[in-house]
């Protein structure tokens, strides 16, 4: 009974002192932070603001690696090659990603504030969210905070795990299912497909010899296919990129529900989304309401940002985010 009420006057002083957090410990919380790194959002948000005004494709870049993290939001993506055991991020769907060093500077300017405090997965989605943001001036959505990191980094377990461009419908809504999303969150966030760019590899097949005949895909138009032909010749170049929103994929808005329903979603599995009755009805509410579409994916990206999350004891906060802790 005494050594008991020890530790929870301990608890208490700690918390008080604002290195326990107690009521937050084991949960995400939007201030998870107040206490322990009041700092955090705004460093976040500041060197967000100068990457993005030096290059505004940061916010594309960012957002897709949030996302193929949070297939399992817990920074595995950030994680570099260790002797024979191959990280994540050098599997073939993450092989293009890019923005790490944007996470490093976040990293080095939040320990020098807060050290072993902040971890690499909440920074990740924080600088996500305001890469996305900074046009707009204000956040598009809010995020919670208090994932931990984890401490294993396998390129073996992307396979799977990640939505692949080449899927159908009936592949996609599984592995959303499987990870706690429904088909509104298969829709509303392949709309993030409204910033950035594709390589020619992750689309060419849908323009050559699609059915073994020389033809292209029949769901993809007619005159945009032959314009990506042009882009992309065959057998497809790797340094080749091509907007995965044509004239737009600068702009976070739902112009991908537009070009979707004129058939010129760029890959198999955007076509995908108009071969479901259920999905397809969103997709074309979406096109129809700009508006809607800004709190539809906050809600999503706020669900997805909270798959396989570690909390409390699991994992650690990581000093470097590209190396578990010695």
């Amino acid at each position: 009974m005494r050594a008991g009420y020890c530790i929870f006057i301990l608890l208490v002083s700690l918390t008080l002192l604002g290195i326990v957090d107690v009521c937050n410990a084991g949960k995400l919380s939007y201030k998870f932070y107040k206490r322990t790194c009041p700092r955090a959002e705004q460093i976040v948000k500041e060197i967000i603001q100068n990457r993005t005004q030096s290059n505004p494709s940061m916010g594309a870049r960012l957002i897709r690696m949030q996302f193929h993290d949070c297939f399992g939001c817990d920074a595995s993506v950030l994680l570099d090659t260790v002797n024979n055991s191959t990280a994540e991020k050098e599997a073939i769907p993450n092989s293009s990603l890019s923005g790490f060093d944007v996470i490093d500077d976040i990293k080095t300017a939040i320990e020098r504030v807060c050290p072993k405090v902040v971890s690499c997965a909440d920074i990740l989605a924080l600088a996500a969210r305001d890469a996305v943001s900074a046009p707009f001036s204000k956040p598009l959505w809010d995020v919670q905070l208090g994932r931990r990191d984890g401490m294993v980094s396998l390129a073996t377990e992307t396979n799977g795990n990640l939505p692949s461009p080449f899927a159908n419908f009936t592949s996609l809504i599984q592995l959303f299912n499987r990870k706690g999303l429904d088909v509104n969150d298969l829709v509303v966030l392949s709309g993030a497909h409204t910033i950035g760019v594709a390589h020619c590899a992750t689309f060419s097949s849908r323009l050559y010899n699609f059915t073994g005949k020389g033809d292209a895909d029949p769901s993809l138009d007619p005159t945009y296919a032959e314009a990506l032909r042009k882009q992309c010749p065959n057998p497809a170049s790797p340094t080749i990129t091509v907007e995965m929103d044509p004239t737009s994929s600068l702009s976070f808005d739902n112009h991908y529900y537009y070009i979707l329903l004129q058939k010129k979603g760029l890959f198999g599995s955007d076509a995908a989304l108009l071969t479901n009755r259920n999905s397809g009805k969103i997709v074309t509410r979406l096109q129809r309401s700009r508006s809607s579409f800004f709190p539809a994916f906050a809600k999503s990206v706020k669900k997805m940002g909270a798959i396989e999350v570690l909390t409390g004891n699991a994992g650690e906060v990581r000093q470097n985010c590209r190396v578990v802790n010695p």
